[in-house]
C-alpha cells in the first residue's frame, strides 16, 4: 500500500525535490527513495531527475472527497449516509457486505483507488489498477425481498450512461443484463449481491466498475475486447471524482425510489441504449447455449429472446452470458 500522504505531493505531475518530499513526510531522504520505489509494484511511474526531483509524468487523477461531493446535487447528498474512500481493499463489494454485517444502513458507499481481489460476474477477476478507474459499491434496504430487485441491475446501467453524458463522455450503449460498451468494447460492468431474506428485508450491494484511463499493460489482463473513458473522450477526460460524483448523484435517487417504481420507468431508457436490439444473438448457460434475436426486455428486465422453435421467450439473469452469433 502506498504512502497516501506521498502520492498527493506528487499528483500534480510536477517536480519535487527530494528533500521537499521528506520534510512533508517528516523522514529521510533514505526513508522517500524506499517509498518510491515501492510505487513500482502499483504500476506507478516516477521519473527521477537530478537537481529537479521527483515527478509522475502527466500526473495522478486521485480521489478527494470534496470533489466527489461538489458535484453531487442536494438529493443526492442527502440520501449518501457515509462516503468511505479508501486506498487499497480487497473488493469494495465484499467490504460493503462486511459492513451491513455490522450494521451498516441505507447510503453506504464504498469506493477505492484500488482492488487487490475485484470481482465481476461469475467470479471473474476485476482488473483494478491504482487511481486509474472506478471501483463503488453502494448499499440500499427493501422491505420486499428479492422480487424487488428485478431489472435493477438494467436500471444501474442507465444511471451510468447518464451520468457519463453529464460529464461528456460520447453515448454509450448497454448489453444485457451487465455490461456498459463503447464501441462494442467493455466500458464497465454491474454486479449486485443481495443478503437478508429473500422474500423480506433485504440488503442490496450495487457494485460498479469503470475503465477510466486503464493502463495498456493492465489491460492484457482482461479476457475480451475493452475500452476505457479516456479512448472514447476526444478531448480532456472528467476527473475520477467528477464521474464518481455524478454516477452517484444518479444512482442514489434511483436506489431509494426503486422499491416503489421497479424497472418499468427505466425500460425505454434501456432500450434506447441497447447494443443487441434485434441482433441475432447466442446465450450461454453453462454448457448450453440458446440463439435467437434479442427483441429487448420487458418491464421486469428479462430479456425477450425470440426464437425460431418456441417464439419469444422471457430470460432472466443469472450464470448467463449473452453474445453476438457471429
Amino acid at each position: 500500500m502506498p504512502n497516501t500522504k506521498l502520492l498527493p505531493l506528487l499528483a500534480s505531475g510536477e517536480f519535487v525535490s527530494g528533500q521537499d518530499v521528506a520534510n512533508a513526510l517528516g523522514v529521510s531522504r533514505t526513508a522517500v527513495w524506499k517509498q518510491l520505489n515501492g510505487l513500482a509494484g502499483l504500476g506507478i511511474e516516477i521519473e527521477s531527475v537530478k537537481g529537479r526531483g521527483y515527478r509522475i509524468p502527466g500526473g495522478m487523477d486521485l480521489l478527494d472527497e470534496a470533489a466527489v461531493r461538489a458535484v453531487m446535487g442536494a438529493e443526492a447528498l442527502a440520501l449518501l449516509a457515509h462516503l468511505d474512500l479508501r486506498d487499497d481493499i480487497d473488493s469494495t463489494n465484499a467490504e460493503a457486505l462486511q459492513q451491513i454485517e455490522s450494521g451498516v444502513g441505507v447510503g453506504y458507499v464504498c469506493s477505492a483507488e484500488q482492488q487487490s481481489a475485484g470481482r465481476g460476474r461469475r467470479g471473474r477477476e476485476w482488473v483494478s489498477p491504482y487511481a486509474r478507474n472506478i471501483y463503488l459499491s453502494a448499499v440500499w434496504q427493501y422491505a420486499g425481498g428479492a422480487a424487488v430487485l428485478e431489472g435493477m441491475s438494467l436500471a444501474v446501467g442507465v444511471v451510468v450512461a447518464r451520468a457519463l453524458r453529464r460529464c461528456g463522455v460520447p453515448p454509450v450503449q448497454l448489453k444485457w443484463p451487465n455490461d456498459v460498451l463503447a464501441h462494442g468494447a467493455k466500458l464497465g460492468g454491474i454486479l449486485l449481491e443481495m443478503t437478508g431474506d429473500a422474500s423480506g428485508q433485504c440488503q442490496v450491494v450495487v457494485g460498479i466498475g469503470l475503465n477510466v484511463d486503464m493502463p495498456a499493460q493492465q489491460g492484457e489482463a482482461i479476457d475480451q475486447d475493452w475500452t476505457d473513458v479516456a479512448r472514447c473522450c476526444e478531448h480532456k477526460r472528467p476527473t475520477r471524482a467528477q464521474l464518481l460524483g455524478t454516477i452517484l448523484d444518479e444512482l442514489l435517487p434511483m436506489l431509494a425510489g426503486f422499491e416503489s417504481t421497479g424497472f418499468g420507468p427505466w425500460r425505454e431508457e434501456w432500450q434506447a441504449l441497447d447494443a443487441y436490439a434485434d441482433a441475432p444473438v447466442v446465450l450461454y448457460s453453462g454448457a448450453q447455449q440458446m440463439a435467437g434475436i434479442a427483441r429487448g426486455v420487458d418491464q421486469r428486465g428479462a430479456l425477450q429472446l425470440e426464437t425460431a422453435a418456441s417464439g419469444v421467450q422471457s430470460i432472466f439473469g443469472g450464470e448467463i452470458s449473452l453474445r453476438r452469433a457471429t
